[in-house]
């Protein structure tokens, strides 16, 4: 009899934001075949369990996506308990359904874990939400990122342009390009706008401004993980963290 697969969101990165269900799920494992960035101290409640690093990084080499879907499997024929940790929640931005469909065509039972989403944690940390029945009643979740081997299309930056609210996963390199591709799309350069590192993390950081600094913003970010948010909802945010290299407000109106 084969295991079962547990596809587990890890969260945005602190580990007291894991699910109970998660960390329940991490102490059962086997094996634990887990995301590059996923927090050591997540990682530590799986005390009992083979750790196999599996982590993807943009722009960076990574493990190919068909290799995992074969661990997984291979995993499963093996152990009773396989926990995938995969950063944030699965379903979003994590190729949750890759790994779902392969389990499923070599008959392996797989369930899934919801984890906390990056852009929560994000919108937690600079206290903006994400919508506000006044001035933001949509959000778009997008990523400019493509798998390799496939063309780029700009999908994303017609659903970005289209919400009150953008919350961009993968962007921090291609931030310019986001900015270029909002304003052909009618977005106002002055939309508020906040880079946001190492969201729910202790060296988390935040980087205010405008839609027109995205790319400034973007290139005061460290080597963390980051998200662009962009949309009205973050006017508060955006003046509260306003990076120090740009010109007030007062005077960038007046030029």
């Amino acid at each position: 009899m084969t295991g079962t697969v547990y596809l587990v969101g890890a969260g945005p990165g602190a580990a007291d934001l894991l699910t109970l269900r998660a960390a329940r799920l991490l102490a059962a494992a086997d094996i634990v075949l887990h995301d590059a960035l996923v927090d050591p101290e997540t990682l530590a409640m799986a005390a009992g369990a083979r750790l196999l690093n599996v982590g993807k990084r943009a722009h960076r080499p990574s493990t190919d996506q068909s290799f995992i879907n074969r661990l997984l499997v291979r995993a499963a024929q093996r152990h009773a308990v396989v926990v995938r940790l995969k950063g944030g929640d699965p379903m979003l931005f994590g190729r949750g359904q890759e790994e779902i469909d392969a389990c499923r065509a070599a008959n392996v039972a797989v369930e899934v874990v919801p984890g906390v989403s990056a852009g929560f944690a994000a919108a937690a940390g600079i206290m903006a939400s994400l919508t506000h029945r006044r001035i933001a009643r949509s959000v778009a979740f997008v990523t400019p990122a493509v798998a390799k081997g496939l063309d780029t299309d700009e999908r994303w930056a017609d659903a970005a342009a289209a919400a009150d609210t953008a919350v961009i996963y993968m962007g921090k390199r291609d931030a310019e390009r986001v900015r270029s591709a909002l304003a052909a799309r009618g977005v106002p350069l002055a939309r508020p706008a906040v880079v946001v590192e190492s969201a729910s993390l202790g060296n988390g950081r935040a980087f205010g401004g405008a839609l027109d600094d995205l790319d400034v913003l973007a290139g005061a970010a460290g080597e963390g993980p980051a998200l662009l948010l962009i949309g009205d909802a973050f006017a508060r945010a955006a003046a509260e963290h306003r990076l120090s290299e740009l010109p007030d407000a007062q005077t960038a109106a007046a030029s």
